[in-house]
């Protein structure tokens, strides 16, 4: 399905219904807010949560995805107000590229604060590779499973250790997450917030274990 559209309300519409679509088709619970004027379109249901979802419309110009995450409008008191996303507002933006028919999953840790993201599609031309975002990397099934996974993952080492929340450096059913070193670089904020959380990052570079991010010792 290829799209062209002028209207910004409708390419809203389509993306919001091809991303509805698409976690439909992975068997995900999907829920509309019943009020209006939510930071949020869609509510998932990922790795026994319910995530709050932003859709956005995006475009491919050249090798690049191009999404714009900012709003603006005018006010009488304040003048012309430009916001963005923040945590306490969303838990993810899904995104729908009408020129490519292809969804993306954005997390909230990639899209805080910031007006526009590039997902390249292919190398840049000065060969260039750091802080770059793949597209590769956020396509919306990929980025969905791999999440759920953790999720599930964290829920069970919970489970079987109630005391993890305090001594999960000792839990055997700790859960863990392997990133290659290019990646782990571009995001590694996102990465340090999962070790905070409990969860162990594997490094690898060129295909070999290279380095472990973990969380720190609970002091006694």
């Amino acid at each position: 399905m290829f799209v062209t559209l002028d209207n910004p309300n409708h390419k809203g519409n389509v993306a919001e219904l091809a991303i509805a679509k698409e976690a439909a088709d992975l068997g995900l619970s999907v829920l509309k807010p019943q009020t209006e004027h939510e930071r949020y379109d869609l509510a998932l249901g990922i790795g026994g949560r319910l995530l709050r979802v932003q859709c956005k419309w995006a475009s491919r110009r050249d090798d690049v995805v191009y999404v714009r995450l900012k709003s603006a409008y005018h006010s009488p008191r304040r003048g012309y107000v430009v916001s963005t996303y923040s945590r306490s507002e969303i838990d993810a933006v899904a995104v729908y590229c009408g020129d490519l028919d292809r969804c993306y999953f954005l997390p909230i840790e990639l899209v805080a604060g910031t007006s526009t993201i590039y997902l390249r599609l292919k190398e840049t031309r000065n060969n260039q590779r750091a802080a770059l975002n793949w597209a590769t990397d956020y396509e919306f099934r990929g980025a969905v499973a791999q999440l759920a996974e953790r999720s599930d993952g964290i829920r069970k080492a919970e489970g079987s250790n109630p005391s993890s929340s305090t001594n999960q450096e000792t839990s055997s059913e700790r859960t863990f997450e392997e990133v290659g070193a290019h990646k782990f670089r571009n995001h590694f904020g996102y990465y340090m917030e999962q070790a905070a959380a409990g969860n162990e990052i594997r490094i690898r570079r060129r295909g070999k274990p290279y380095a472990r991010l973990g969380p720190a010792q609970t002091q006694e």
